[in-house]
């Protein structure tokens, strides 16, 4: 690994997850909606993916395999969660942080949301720009993992999108409101969203795997995702919030947590 140029795109890539999430900051204190950092989220990853890109010196391979699943992965979840979001207030998780927040609120969110996003984006994206500095690893091991990791990609692209508009589906339906979601890949699992995160960046840290530089350097990007998915700001929060509708006790007792399984047949969900 080329370690002078690397590091060189670890500053240049800090700076551009720092660029997306500024800008949304300026929204989010002009709209007075700090959720436009959810849309932020998945476009500064496609932002460093393509500044690292740009900054390696191009050209196919590891390193463009990387930043195409990258920048596919961020686009279709801004864009989605660009269009969830439309017609709606703040998000209630960034109005209760908010409301807590000793003076000024919009400072509070600078802070709290938009530049710990920032760096969780450059933290996250290793595999990202390691894979794509890397000399070695070009082999049959290093393809097998290539093709493993993309396919694991693959996997967790199609849960996010396929639940994304399953649930779409189901909100819009005027029968289904008050009702638990309890369908399709929800039925499975009751995060469809936060298991294709999950494949999605081991996917990546496989694809960089090829390298044991590159590997050893990012592992902790998809134990720190997994962590928040499951632990963190995901699941956790996610499960606190809806804790109390009726029907959701009874959908947690029959519903895997996150990883996929067939849902036990103790009846329906009904209300939520």
């Amino acid at each position: 690994m080329n370690w002078g140029a690397f590091g060189l795109n670890l500053a240049v890539s800090a700076g551009a997850a720092l660029a997306v999430m500024l800008v949304a900051f300026v929204v989010g204190v002009r709209t007075g909606l700090h959720r436009v950092v959810d849309v932020a989220w998945g476009a500064a990853f496609a932002a460093v993916a393509i500044a690292t890109y740009a900054m390696s010196g191009g050209g196919v391979g590891r390193g463009l395999l990387l930043t195409v699943l990258t920048v596919v992965w961020g686009l279709r979840l801004a864009a989605h969660i660009a269009w969830r979001s439309r017609g709606h207030g703040e998000d209630p998780r960034y109005e209760r942080m908010l409301a807590r927040a000793p003076g000024n609120r919009n400072l509070y969110a600078l802070r709290k949301v938009h530049l710990l996003q920032a760096a969780l984006v450059w933290l996250i994206s290793l595999p990202v720009q390691a894979g794509s500095y890397v000399t070695g690893g070009t082999g049959a091991p290093a393809l097998a993992l290539a093709v493993v990791g993309t396919l694991l990609w693959a996997t967790g692209v199609t849960f996010e999108a396929v639940g994304d508009h399953q649930l779409a589906r189901f909100k819009a339906d005027p029968a289904n409101r008050g009702k638990i979601m309890d369908r399709g890949l929800w039925s499975w699992t009751r995060h469809p969203n936060y298991f294709g995160d999950f494949c999605v960046w081991w996917g990546l840290f496989l694809v960089a795997a090829g390298s044991v530089q590159a590997a050893a350097v990012s592992v902790v990007a998809p134990l720190v995702m997994s962590y928040l998915l499951t632990a963190g700001s995901g699941k956790r929060l996610l499960e606190q919030h809806m804790a109390g509708r009726p029907g959701y006790a009874e959908y947690l007792a029959r519903t895997s947590g996150f990883l996929p399984r067939p849902p036990l047949r103790h009846g329906r969900g009904q209300s939520g």
